[in-house]
């Protein structure tokens, strides 16, 4: 992959793109609120192979090796600034065919850059992303908050988001916390999302129920898939990557 820093509205992004499959689509990977593009591991690479696709993955701004956030505190439509935000870079990286794989935060934006900017996004698979605010969603970042207090989950998210950890942090448990983030949803959105959808979801998630998939793909415009697998959690590309590669791969084959 071609790693580079691209400045997007004054804002240096960590990018690694590669493109060695003339005239297929690329898949942009979409991180979590803690992630980056290191901690997807080996599955950009594997399914580039798997679908015979191009792939790009970067950095937010905030995590891994793009600019820090100038404050931990969001506005309510954040991820909606951060769909504006990809948009841009894909004008910059004249991208014009997206397949979107978002994981949690990722999936959400990845589902509002396909209302907004449809011209732009070939599919969507959405992970684990979600359309509004649940209790079972506060409860898991309260108790990540906890872990972050009282274990040594600082130290650990250091190693891939250096001296920026303190602030993505309290950017993400204080903003969902945050009395006026309960009303958030994005339901409006979801009619002006033509394209292929797969949600991939796992049965006993923590942080959000099966009802963020149910109104999901019953509410896009365009074919939605769901894809829920027993027993698994919050992280199914990492809980059960296999699965994930397959049936994300054989979607991608389906409406290629």
């Amino acid at each position: 992959m071609e790693e580079r820093i691209i400045e997007v509205r004054g804002q240096k992004l960590y990018t690694a793109y590669t493109n060695s499959f003339e005239g297929k689509p690329v898949i942009v990977f979409l991180h979590d609120s803690l992630g980056c593009t290191q901690l997807w591991r080996e599955l950009p690479a594997k399914l580039s192979v798997a679908a015979e696709c191009n792939v790009l993955v970067y950095d937010r701004l905030g995590y891994g090796k793009s600019d820090p956030m100038a404050t931990y505190e969001r506005p309510v439509n954040y991820m909606e600034l951060e769909a504006d935000l990809l948009n841009d870079l894909l004008t910059e990286l004249n991208i014009s065919n997206a397949i979107l794989f978002g994981h949690s935060d990722g999936g959400t934006i990845a589902l509002i850059t396909a209302a907004k900017y449809p011209q732009k996004i070939h599919s969507v698979i959405c992970e684990a992303g979600h359309i509004f605010v649940e209790e079972v969603t506060l409860k898991g970042v309260c108790d990540a908050w906890d872990a972050y207090k009282t274990t040594n989950l600082a130290e650990r998210l250091q190693k891939y988001h250096g001296d920026k950890v303190d602030m993505l942090f309290r950017a993400w448990t204080e903003t969902w916390t945050r009395e006026d983030y309960r009303s958030w949803n994005i339901e409006y959105l979801l009619k002006d999302i033509h394209c292929p959808l797969l949600f991939i979801q796992g049965e006993a998630d923590e942080y959000g129920t099966l009802d963020q998939v149910e109104k999901t793909v019953s509410q896009v415009s365009g074919t939605a898939e769901k894809f829920i697998i027993p027993g698994i959690g919050h992280t199914p590309h990492k809980e059960a990557p296999e699965l994930v590669l397959k049936r994300t791969a054989e979607f991608i084959e389906k409406y290629s």
